[in-house]
């Protein structure tokens, strides 16, 4: 008999999800190879890849794909039988660490929000969507952490938000050939394009500096994870700020060199 397992499986697609997508290097680097964290932050990864890849490369079958997924994650915390691997890796994560059901769930509404919503008029419209479509993904990551309480989860939500929007700031192009917008459409009429990027841009770098309380509250190897994430995040918003903050012609990208540099920087900073 094998002595590969359903959990060995799925922990190996969750890693090859992991490795194929751009985001992997705030999501994974300074953790040891076979830690218990990275395992865990791997999986998580897995699954709002997933979620959000339902919601973007469905087409027509987007929000029935959701729906069937909103169904699955309830069987997961139902101890109910599961099929997809995300989710066989993730019940070992969940169970582990108690987590709660509610930000798994927020993740799915904001795609589902996502096939009827395609443009935000004002700055706290768009806030509120990114309370369900980045906010969640912190407060997973605090409690694998076992970091959860108010404080850490406001400054956790400032941190995701503005990783969000500096990814906003940078998609212009990828977003517009999904027939999306997420700038402020308001300022896009007054200011045009650069002037909306411009004022993401801003809100990024305001609200990633709530990441540096939240490190001097987090244990080290947290605090090394939300180093990377903050400085990750502002790396974005520098690369579109050199490019004069007209993603909608050029998506800017932050190069592996930087990438390298940006990792051996803040782990020399916090040895």
């Amino acid at each position: 008999m094998s002595e590969y397992t359903e959990l060995d499986a799925a922990d190996a697609y969750c890693r090859l999800l992991t490795r194929k997508h751009y985001e992997n290097f705030l999501i994974v680097s300074g953790l040891p190879r076979k830690s218990r964290l990275r395992k865990d932050l791997m999986r998580i990864y897995a699954y709002c890849r997933t979620t959000d890849d339902f919601g973007d490369e469905s087409g027509s079958a987007a929000r029935e794909r959701l729906q069937s997924w909103h169904e699955q994650l309830h069987a997961l915390f139902a101890n109910q039988a599961l099929v997809h691997p995300v989710l066989v890796a993730l019940r070992e994560t969940i169970a582990h660490h108690d987590l709660p059901a509610k930000p798994f769930e927020d993740l799915i509404e904001a795609n589902i929000r996502d096939q009827d919503t395609t443009r935000y008029e004002t700055w706290p419209e768009l806030r509120e969507y990114c309370t369900f479509s980045a906010a969640p993904v912190g407060r997973m990551v605090l409690g694998v952490f076992g970091l959860s309480n108010p404080q850490t989860e406001k400054l956790s939500d400032d941190v995701c938000i503005g990783l969000q929007l500096a990814n906003f700031a940078q998609d212009v192009t990828w977003d517009t050939a999904k027939g999306r917008s997420y700038l402020v459409q308001s300022e896009l009429r007054a200011d045009g394009v650069a002037g909306a990027v411009r004022a993401h841009c801003e809100r990024a770098r305001e609200l990633l500096a709530s990441g540096c309380e939240l490190e001097k509250i987090a244990p080290p190897a947290l605090r090394r994870q939300l180093a990377l994430y903050r400085r990750g995040g502002l790396a974005i918003v520098g690369a579109v700020e050199r490019a004069a903050y007209r993603s909608d012609t050029v998506r800017p990208r932050v190069p592996t060199l930087a990438k390298v540099a940006l990792l051996l920087e803040t782990l020399v900073a916090r040895a």
